[in-house]
């Protein structure tokens, strides 16, 4: 297979892998006008006041439906926090898709999605600070939406490897398992949202040693 037909095939499978478990927790017909609605009132009620100081009956005044009402389309206020979060954390991953889908190379495909995933992580902590807050709560009990965002970060990983390994840029002994396992975990500094909060003041040059470590140790 062809360096361009993998990738074209690992950008639409990680593209269209979206999160199924987000879905958890939801009821009534997957597509619905009053499920969008409730949850784009959730996601600014949340971005005011916070997830943690908002409850159903909070959404249902913003909505001007009732909290039974709500409940017809999910099941807990968790719910709606993971289809704000899946939401939130599907920005991102597009971004570093499409980021990485620009790059000639295997080598520049991994800078690329890892830079922009970090890049457009710490934008939303600027921006939109209380639904960072949100993020971090998913990340920080593993959430469904959270745990489906990391796969897929893995799964684009894994391509670029094994794209990098077609073109002859990266080792073949070590199993690829091991390798997307290491990385993922060398790279949570510059993901998980708690984490990525506190290595703010070394962005982006202490990525950058790192990626660059991990690029050396791929090396044939």
């Amino acid at each position: 297979m062809s360096i361009t037909t993998l990738d074209a095939t690992y950008l639409s499978m990680t593209i269209d892998t979206t999160t199924h478990d987000a879905a958890a927790g939801r009821r009534g017909p997957a597509d619905h006008a009053i499920r969008q609605q409730i949850i784009d009132a959730a996601d600014a009620h949340f971005a005011r006041f916070g997830y943690g100081k908002t409850t159903v009956a909070d959404l249902a005044k913003a909505v001007g439906f009732s909290k039974a009402y709500i409940y017809k389309f999910f099941e807990s206020k968790q719910a709606i926090g993971e289809a704000i979060c899946a939401q939130c954390l599907d920005k991102i991953m597009s971004a570093a898709f499409a980021s990485a889908a620009e790059a000639r190379t295997p080598t520049e495909k991994f800078r690329k999605l890892f830079s922009t995933i970090t890049a457009k992580s710490t934008e939303l902590l600027f921006q939109e600070k209380l639904l960072y807050d949100l993020a971090a709560n998913s990340a920080t009990e593993n959430w469904p939406s959270a745990l489906a965002y990391l796969q897929r970060v893995e799964a684009a990983l894994r391509e670029i490897i094994l794209l990098g390994r077609e073109a002859g840029e990266f080792e073949r002994k070590t199993p690829i398992d091991e390798t997307c396992s290491a990385i993922m975990l060398a790279m949570q500094p510059f993901m998980h949202p708690l984490l990525l909060e506190f290595n703010l003041d070394g962005l982006p040059e202490t990525q950058t040693m790192v990626i660059n470590m991990i690029l050396r140790s791929l090396a044939p």
